[in-house]
């Protein structure tokens, strides 16, 4: 471990901790952000209101259309001149959200970042071929803050040009390797595009994150790779990557950095909360944030949490993988499902590459769902030489089974040869919602 102490801390000593820091947050917004002030002079809220970790429920949640409403700065907590660093979000529907760092913010990300790595197997002297994007994406730059932290030697390659990418890992020798893993699993493509076994390198973790994936895409990584792959998980407006991660040794949940991140579990509709164990939103709160301090932030994703222990040491609350995104959601015929969900049945089938795209269209009055999927070479091949092999495989109904029998639903399959579906360098691309046009 990293921070043996903070990492293994008792269930009561964390409580004190998180209190005396929600308490000192809550003052600090008071003190400086005008929405927060709003905020609680509306509800008739005062700072010495909060006595325990459940008067967080007293306090109002924080959405990123709020943060866009008071954009660049209005969220900053301290003087533009304490500020050293600007990240932020893309802005899809209009103006991005900004956050902004204080050195102590910095120095408390990078900590926590190189617990993470550490977590998921890292060392000091190791190297870590970092292909985050850099710049205003948080990626890039904080898992290279955490890997200068750490001391490991940190190869800041960014994403795309794979050529390149895979010449680099062949001569640095890395051991770790920090990607998105759809972009993780488009290098190990190329490799096999370019004659070599992506098994072979010299690579031994991975850490994955910036979009849901499947425990079945797990899988497919660390086959392909010859790796331990593990999820990491953030965001922007709570700090960005390092807010929780998988330890290499259960990947059994996602350990959360709780001396700086306070957890809930909600019911996205009621707003209600939600005891462990049971999926519905996340909600973060920041403990030690100086510059963009943020209170109830509804992250939109939908996961579950439990504080047991685990079997690695480390005592803090683990959050599950991430089912998916509220924005994501697809309703099909009154029945919600996740791409995530579909994508766990289609690595399944081992006669489908990895890739897949949901098309949602206009069909009249109703919406139209189509899967698109593709066919492995292997596959491919053997029905080029038998084409009745083809027939014999049934696929599209196959397929079209197994997601009526897990995700309750009929689904359109339309089953495509290979290198059909676009590979990304950075954030797959799921869901193309032709309706108005968006990919997600």
């Amino acid at each position: 471990m990293f921070n043996e102490k903070m990492e293994t801390l008792s269930r009561e000593d964390m409580n004190d901790l998180q209190l005396t820091k929600l308490q000192q947050t809550v003052q600090r917004v008071d003190n400086h952000v005008s929405f927060y002030q709003a905020k609680f002079n509306e509800l008739g809220i005062e700072p010495e209101d909060i006595q325990s970790l459940d008067d967080i429920r007293k306090l109002p949640f924080t959405e990123k259309k709020d943060l866009r409403n008071h954009y660049p700065y209005g969220f900053f907590a301290s003087p533009m001149d304490d500020i050293i660093r600007l990240h932020a979000s893309s802005g899809t529907s209009g103006k991005p959200t900004v956050v902004g760092y204080t050195q102590k913010d910095i120095d408390d990300w990078a900590e926590i970042v190189a617990r993470s790595i550490v977590s998921a197997g890292g060392k000091a002297g190791d190297v870590m071929h970092n292909s985050y994007g850099y710049g205003l994406f948080t990626g890039g730059l904080g898992l290279h803050l955490g890997g200068e932290k750490l001391g490991i030697t940190t190869v800041p390659v960014s994403g795309g040009n794979t050529k390149r990418q895979i010449l680099l890992i062949e001569d640095l020798k890395p051991k770790v390797i920090c990607a998105t893993p759809s972009y993780a699993l488009r290098i190990a493509e190329q490799m096999e595009e370019e004659g070599k076994d992506p098994r072979a390198t010299s690579l031994k973790y991975g850490i994955f994150g910036s979009e849901p994936w499947s425990d079945e895409m797990r899988i497919t990584l660390e086959e392909k790779l010859n790796i331990k792959a593990v999820d990491i998980y953030g965001l922007s407006e709570v700090v960005g990557p390092g807010v929780a991660i998988e330890c290499h040794e259960h990947q059994d949940g996602l350990h959360i950095q709780e001396d700086h991140f306070l957890v809930e579990v909600i019911d996205p509709h009621t707003l209600e909360a939600l005891p462990d164990g049971e999926y519905g939103e996340l909600v973060f709160t920041s403990l030690e944030k100086e510059a963009f301090p943020i209170i109830r932030y509804r992250t939109g994703d939908i996961a579950s949490i439990t504080r047991e222990m685990c079997r690695c040491g480390r005592s803090t609350t683990r959050m599950s993988r991430i089912k998916g995104r509220i924005g994501d959601m697809l309703i099909i015929r009154g029945v919600n499902v996740f791409p995530s969900e579909m994508e766990r049945i289609l690595l399944q089938v081992k006669e489908l590459a990895p890739y897949y795209q949901v098309y949602v269209r206009k069909d009249g009055h109703m919406d139209s769902v189509e899967l698109q999927v593709e066919l492995s070479e292997m596959t491919f091949q053997a029905c080029e030489r038998d084409p009745e092999h083809v027939k014999v495989l049934g696929l599209k109904k196959q397929i079209q089974a197994m997601i009526k029998e897990e995700c309750l639903v009929t689904i359109d399959v339309n089953v495509l040869s290979p290198k059909s579906i676009p590979r990304s360098e950075g954030k797959a691309v799921r869901i193309v919602d032709q309706r108005t046009r968006q990919t997600i």
